[in-house]
């Protein structure tokens, strides 16, 4: 073979050999947007009591969209956890049931938003055996109410007010859990709690008082400044007010905020 046309046979080979190798996939660049959620740390939200149910469905979802995030939480009542935030307790983020707790951690907690309501039903053991039907009837039965600190039992007060009722409870609970514990073991025979709280349970049964509707509580969230895994916390909220964290609160019974 003469040497120009070894010289093409040699260029020829190489063009097909390149060709070979640039069909193939490129290798992904480190850090590019094919890697894993590298969101981590550690969330402990501290939630009112009423959002127990939808907040553990919300923590589920959010740690498996970010499977290095680890959330912990904390229930009770809003004016309890305002006061332990206040002296200091390691949360990230607050979610109470009433804007009025949640001002109590101004400092703490200057950026909250809204991100659900809840109106109030009077909720009785099965078979109604008190015979409650209004709110007037609280009074002439044994009623367990939410204090009148906590945010169940300040939308309570209102809501008897505005209806010119006046209860004297048989005893005043530090959150709505409380008071429906009380009324599904038969202890009461009525008390006021959160619609969301009768939601698929058997062991009560509700009753939706006139007035109710105007008589909302709004819930506010905010991530804590002082919050050791900032980052985290910030998408924990981002993820209560996504579409997602929307629709397991509006299952749940939540007014959309």
């Amino acid at each position: 073979m003469s040497r120009p046309v070894r010289l093409l046979a040699l260029l020829g080979a190489a063009t097909l050999l390149a060709g070979c190798a640039s069909s193939g996939p490129a290798p992904a660049a480190s850090g590019s947007a094919a890697s894993s959620d590298d969101l981590s740390g550690t969330v402990e939200v501290y939630a009112a009591a009423s959002l127990q149910r939808s907040f553990d469905e919300i923590t589920a979802a959010f740690e498996q969209k970010h499977p290095g995030v680890t959330v912990s939480a904390v229930y009770d009542g809003s004016s309890t956890l305002a006061t332990q935030i206040g002296e200091g307790a390691p949360a990230d983020v607050f979610a109470s049931a009433d804007e009025k707790n949640m001002s109590k951690v101004a400092a703490e907690a200057p950026d909250p938003q809204i991100f659900a309501g809840n109106t109030l039903v009077i909720a009785v053991p099965p078979g109604n055996p008190g015979g409650v039907q209004t709110l007037a009837d609280l009074s002439g039965v044994t009623t367990v109410l939410c204090a009148p600190e906590v945010p169940c039992g300040a939308a309570s007060l209102t809501l008897l007010s505005n209806a010119g009722v006046t209860v004297s409870p048989a005893s005043s609970e530090q959150n709505v859990t409380a008071v429906l514990t009380k009324v599904a073991a038969a202890e009461a025979d009525a008390g006021l709690v959160y619609a969301t709280d009768v939601v698929g349970r058997d062991d009560v049964e509700a009753i939706v008082p006139e007035g109710a509707d105007a008589v909302v509580n709004r819930y506010p969230i905010a991530a804590l400044t002082d919050s050791q895994d900032s980052e985290a916390a910030s998408a924990f909220v981002a993820f209560v007010l996504s579409e997602e964290g929307q629709r397991i609160l509006a299952d749940a019974g939540f007014e959309a905020p």
